[in-house]
């Protein structure tokens, strides 16, 4: 009698949406992003980069939006995420428009996922760090419990992260998306597919 050997179900790979929120074309916030996103491809996880300077949003109006031709693949995307890797400059001390709008679009599709920030700032980007934090909480959605914050003169250099305390910093947060992100992606499939009680139950 032979026995056949049992293979553990493969997880599915870990899907990082990484929105670049800033207009301008020589944006630090893109670099610094799309860094993040090249590293979280070498820990395994799927990356989908929105960039909203080649992928731009008309002003969002809750009349209309949602009937545009471009929003069921743009909510497609969203929905696919497990995580949400947020990239934004300091404007006044708040998140850019561009960001602002792109979030404004969504709810549902947030909630039970993982949050991750980016702010390009000379002022720490706290207070951005936690208007994107008040919107992940409205959305029901998870963050980090902290944020990657940089100063493009001081941490780039020709178009590259070349500060060892940033490049630090971004090996820790793309670590942990990729543990956390698993966790919670593992989570909400379960929640989802379970008749108990919980925040995800009003998604079923």
């Amino acid at each position: 009698m032979t026995t056949q050997k049992q293979t553990a179900p493969t997880e599915p790979a870990l899907r990082v949406l990484a929105v670049a929120g800033s207009l301008n074309s020589d944006s630090v916030t893109r670099v610094v992003v799309r860094e993040a996103a090249r590293r979280l491809a070498t820990l395994g996880c799927t990356v989908d980069l929105l960039d909203l300077l080649q992928e731009p949003l008309p002003l969002y109006n809750p009349d209309t939006s949602h009937d545009a031709p471009a929003y069921a693949l743009l909510q497609g995307r969203v929905e696919r995420a497990d995580v949400v890797l947020l990239g934004t400059p300091d404007y006044h001390g708040s998140i850019s428009s561009a960001m602002k709008n792109f979030l404004d679009h969504f709810w549902r599709e947030f909630a039970g996922k993982l949050f991750a920030t980016i702010v390009a700032s000379h002022e720490k980007g706290l207070t951005v760090t936690e208007h994107l934090r008040t919107v992940a909480r409205q959305c029901y959605a998870w963050t980090l419990p902290y944020g990657v914050s940089f100063v493009g003169e001081e941490d780039l250099k020709d178009g590259k992260v070349s500060g060892a305390e940033l490049a630090g910093r971004l090996e820790m947060m793309t670590r942990d998306i990729a543990i956390y992100g698993r966790l919670l992606a593992a989570q909400r499939r379960a929640d989802l597919a379970s008749t108990e009680p919980g925040f995800l139950a009003r998604l079923r």
